[in-house]
């Protein structure tokens, strides 16, 4: 069953955030994500959305989703995301 982890980020670091996204595709394509959407000017139709930048990816398994989050590649390189900006991440079940 497919999993989808939505992330709300607030860039305060452009720059460092930049390392942070010149590592991801090479670390993220290792492991059966896709990329499905990625906005900085989202449409707010409900409530408060603090974020600069929102990010929806999906995985197959909630097992892909945990082995790309825990490596520790990725987390070596976000260490960039975790000092430039404020984020909350989830990740959700599909449907089907």
């Amino acid at each position: 069953m497919s999993h989808y982890l939505i992330a709300k980020i607030d860039i305060v670091d452009r720059e460092e955030y930049g390392l942070y996204e010149a590592g991801f595709m090479e670390i993220f394509a290792k492991h059966n994500g896709q990329v499905l959407a990625v906005d900085e000017n989202i449409k707010l139709l409900e409530g408060e959305w603090p974020a600069t930048r929102t990010v929806l990816i999906e995985f197959p398994s909630e097992e892909d989703a945990m082995a790309w989050y825990c490596s520790d590649e990725y987390q070596q390189l976000a260490k960039h995301r975790f000092a430039s900006s404020d984020g909350n991440v989830i990740l959700i079940k599909g449907v089907s």
